[in-house]
């Protein structure tokens, strides 16, 4: 990598993570060059990226999508390979030209290329939580087994990682600490009355007060399930029991977590609701480079709040905790039966206190399977989706 600007993948190109990513190495191309760029079907958006940034590959996982992509750039890029397919994923993940990959597919259609981006040993940002979330074990032992290098891009993740001691690599268990605490913002129901959240509609669980998100991403800050899955994320980063990791209600986000030592000391990460930061901590570690963040002004702020979550309000918490301290499958089950729910709330076919109701039912259910191979997890989301479709009916509206 000496000598030339290291060469990155973007899974997930045309999402917020993406594009912030983008905008970050477009700001040190004496750095960073943009070597591949992915999006599922996003054909507009996509054909703007590669005119701006010029990356040596394009994929678009729909076929057609690829095919109108190629259309579009013969001349206004023509240097541009387009290639199409899923499996175009895992070859611009594991290229041996790549030197960074930012995972940052929602869901577990981000699975296959971030596991074979670790595999080939390369520094792994990490936006795509489920991925660790569905994979475990299986994940981080790719990441120790090819020497990958992994940096968590979620901000409460990038946090901690930041407040750990110097020298610190994901995946170890940090001497000294004895709890973390992940920060939350409450997401856009934390006052609303619990006799309303049933009638809730999508674009109320979209309309986030702090970040700009996608709308899978938003709807589990609502139900804060993305709390839980970054608990069980927490837990596998850091090498930390469930116990040691506490979920605290933070509306300002302006704290994005804390590490908490055994001599009492509380070191916490501060910073504006950017995801750009954390995005150029982990593409320059251990170095620090602009990220065009506007700069924190702490008086500005006056006061921070914080508080428990509400467990009546927030179920999914408890289903998360609950998976995290099972492990095996229950977490990958979790995780399946949610996109399953929340696909359907955003088509409006079920309710909004439907999503962990149907996530409940699925864990209850007791599905067996192993989760040892990439293989073995992929089948067990395969069943808990299915059980999770069954389930839809009951909670149609």
């Amino acid at each position: 990598m000496s000598g030339r600007p290291a060469n990155v993948t973007v899974l997930g190109a045309t999402g917020s993570i993406g594009t912030s990513t983008l905008d970050v190495l477009a700001r040190h191309p004496d750095r960073y060059r943009p070597w591949a760029l992915s999006a599922r079907a996003s054909t507009d958006a996509m054909a703007g990226l590669c005119v701006r940034h010029r990356p040596r590959y394009a994929v678009m996982v729909e076929p057609g999508a690829a095919e109108a992509l190629r259309a579009r750039l013969a001349e206004a890029a023509p240097e541009v390979e387009v290639l199409g397919g899923a499996e175009a994923l895992v070859t611009i993940a594991a290229a041996p030209e790549v030197d960074q990959v930012m995972a940052a597919i929602v869901g577990a259609a981000g699975l296959a290329p971030t596991l074979a981006a670790a595999q080939a040993g390369k520094r792994v940002l990490l936006a795509n939580k489920e991925s660790l979330v569905m994979a475990g074990r299986v994940f981080m032992d790719a990441v120790a087994d090819a020497g990958a290098e992994l940096l968590p891009i979620d901000s409460e993740h990038n946090a901690l990682f930041q407040c750990m001691p110097p020298g610190y690599r994901a995946g170890e268990t940090a001497p000294g600490v004895r709890r973390l605490l992940l920060t939350a913002s409450g997401g856009p129901f934390r006052t609303r009355a619990l006799d309303t959240l049933a009638a809730v509609t999508p674009d109320e669980a979209c309309a986030h007060p702090n970040w700009s998100m996608g709308r899978k991403i938003s709807v589990d800050s609502a139900t804060m399930m993305n709390k839980g899955l970054e608990l069980i994320e927490a837990c596998l980063l850091f090498a930390v029991p469930p116990e040691r990791v506490e979920i605290v209600v933070h509306p300002e986000s302006v704290i994005h977590s804390m590490v908490e030592y055994a001599d009492g000391s509380v070191l916490a990460q501060l910073g504006q609701p950017d995801m750009r930061t954390p995005i150029a901590q982990g593409l320059a570690w251990p170095e620090r480079v602009e990220a065009g963040v506007e700069p924190l002004d702490v008086v500005a702020r006056a006061a921070l709040h914080f508080e428990a979550p509400d467990p009546a309000r927030f179920p999914a918490l408890r289903l998360a905790a609950a998976a995290a301290r099972a492990g095996g499958v229950a977490p990958a089950q979790l995780n399946a039966a949610n996109e399953v729910a929340v696909e359907a709330f955003l088509e409006g076919r079920i309710g909004f206190t439907a999503i962990p109701a149907i996530i409940e039912a699925v864990l209850d259910a007791g599905l067996g399977g192993r989760v040892d191979r990439l293989e073995e997890v992929l089948a067990v989301d395969a069943e808990a989706r299915a059980l999770a479709v069954q389930l839809l009916p009951r909670h149609a509206v």
